[in-house]
């Protein structure tokens, strides 16, 4: 699975920047992946890919989206964001968690790992 296939990912860096450019957030994710090439964000994107399948996986074991479990991987993806992107503060996690249910492109694309997901990880992130 592909988040963000080339066709688009021009499109997508313009709403970005258009959005966020303005953010701290913004220019830390451009000092951070300025020297990324290709390849490092094509593992990075599936490192990501990787977090929500496990939230799919833990959603489909019927697990609550305030278990221990769920809340360990929002404290996965919080760090993994951070790690490779920018800091994801609380007040940012919890803003992605609401826009991967609310924006229709990224419900689908996690919800592709088992109906339902996207909102699986939004009540995680809001618990949290």
């Amino acid at each position: 699975m592909n988040a963000f296939d080339n066709g688009t990912m021009d499109a997508y860096k313009a709403e970005v920047k258009e959005k966020w450019g303005g953010t701290e957030a913004y220019a830390e994710f451009a000092r951070k992946t300025k020297d990324y090439p290709e390849d490092r964000f094509a593992g990075i994107h599936s490192g990501l890919e990787n977090i929500f399948r496990e939230f799919a996986e833990l959603m489909q074991s019927k697990a609550a989206p305030d278990s221990v479990e769920a809340q360990a991987l929002v404290k996965k993806l919080q760090a993994y964001i951070t790690e490779h992107y920018y800091t994801c503060t609380a007040e940012i996690l919890t803003g992605l968690g609401q826009m991967y249910t609310a924006d229709e492109r990224f419900r689908k694309h996690i919800d592709e790992n088992g109906d339902g997901t996207a909102a699986f990880v939004c009540k995680a992130i809001e618990a949290h």
